[in-house]
């Protein structure tokens, strides 16, 4: 019996815009989760992009004024802290209690 896989399969060519695009993950805490629809996203993000314009382009910019923190990999990090590859991006903003 004949192997049906032995012929070799297109080998998928990514485009020249995924070429050039980071992912990273964003997991979103608090009321920033809610107004991202949920807690856990990804984003494609172009190289030399800051946490801050990730944020903007995120729509949460009114954030950064009330005190948003931000962790990159686990270590908190400022707006103008570069992304990576592969990172992950907690947001967190600030808790207030009464």
């Amino acid at each position: 019996m004949r192997n049906c896989i032995h012929k070799s399969l297109p080998v998928r060519r990514r485009m020249a815009s995924e070429d050039s695009g980071m992912t990273v993950a964003v997991i979103a805490f608090g009321q920033v989760g809610e107004q991202l629809g949920g807690r856990h996203h990804e984003r494609t993000v172009q190289p030399g992009r800051t946490v801050r314009d990730l944020v903007v382009e995120l729509g949460l910019e009114e954030w950064i004024t009330f005190g948003l923190s931000v962790a990159l990999n686990g270590d908190r990090c400022g707006m103008e802290t570069p992304l990576v590859d592969g990172a992950e991006i907690a947001l967190l903003p600030p808790v207030s209690g009464g």
